[in-house]
């Protein structure tokens, strides 16, 4: 099993006739993801990569089926597109799209949970059950059908990692970035619960970074509400205070969200933190 995709999972693509959406639609149809329709409005009934288009995500859905959408439109109107989509009963929606405005966020968020939809991302890189699905930007092959399930605010870190446990023979149920803006949709606490009821996950890696206090929760939630073997990482050991370092998400202020306090909190849980790529992936090699 894996969760939240599988070969089940029928995909609609948002900006599918942009340069992005386009290649990456034909990205996942190559991995053997069900791709059945795509989205822009006024370009219904033309044809991307052999995927019918549709004006609208309504439209899609009533078409095709599709249980879920990904995202790739420019950041003024990704809100739009993931309202959209959770307006037509969209069950999950994958945004990979960067940039988005935090007040947009806000309102999204909440109006996502209210209908009952999932929300993967912002500026995320999707979302992968290896062997069965993809929906995102991730590279496939470095990816193999196991047992470990890994969830990352870092999207190129999520690469080295998952290339570091497959070259150990170490592949991964499901894979999930959940993006490195100050608001997503989903966090690890979210998605912990759903390893640890997928019979075909046996541990869990957590890829954190700099800033907020994700990981301190997480760590708490670990603690109290989790018994599989989870293994860590965080980013920013060297990131100096009060300066954003790469994702909207990375800053440290007031001391808080510091990759030692971190580090602290998953250590006071039980789950171990490495320090490089590779001996995070030796940790789980061993542990399991």
């Amino acid at each position: 099993m894996s969760i939240l995709i599988d070969e089940s999972t029928r995909v609609i693509v948002q900006g599918i006739t942009g340069r992005d959406g386009s290649f990456h639609a034909g990205q996942m149809l190559e991995y053997g993801t069900q791709v059945v329709g795509g989205v822009t409005p006024g370009k219904g009934g033309q044809e991307v990569q052999g995927v019918p288009v549709f004006n609208s995500v309504k439209d899609a859905k009533a078409a095709t089926g599709a249980t879920a959408s990904v995202i790739f439109v420019p950041a003024r109107f990704a809100s739009g597109a993931i309202q959209e989509a959770c307006e037509a009963g969209v069950e999950l929606i994958v945004a990979i799209t960067e940039g988005v405005p935090v007040m947009d966020m806000i309102r999204i968020y909440h109006a996502v949970h209210a209908a009952g939809s999932r929300l993967i991302g912002p500026n995320c890189p999707g979302v992968i059950s290896p062997g069965k699905s993809k929906i995102g930007i991730m590279p496939g092959h470095i990816h193999e059908q196991g047992n470990v399930g890994v969830i990352s605010r870092s999207g190129t870190l999520t690469y080295e990692i998952v290339h570091s446990l497959t070259a150990l023979g170490r592949g991964q149920s499901t894979c999930v970035g959940i993006g490195g803006d100050p608001i997503v949709g989903t966090n690890f606490q979210d998605l912990l619960p759903l390893f640890q009821e997928d019979p075909a996950t046996d541990a869990v890696v957590l890829v954190g970074e700099i800033g907020g206090e994700e990981e301190e929760k997480t760590a708490e939630f670990i603690s109290r509400n989790f018994s599989m073997p989870c293994f860590a990482y965080i980013v920013g050991h060297s990131a100096p205070e009060g300066k954003r370092m790469g994702h909207a998400g990375a800053i440290v202020s007031g001391g808080k969200g510091t990759a030692a306090s971190k580090t602290d909190a998953f250590n006071a849980a039980g789950v171990p933190v490495a320090r490089t790529i590779d001996e995070l992936a030796g940790m789980v090699n061993e542990g399991l």
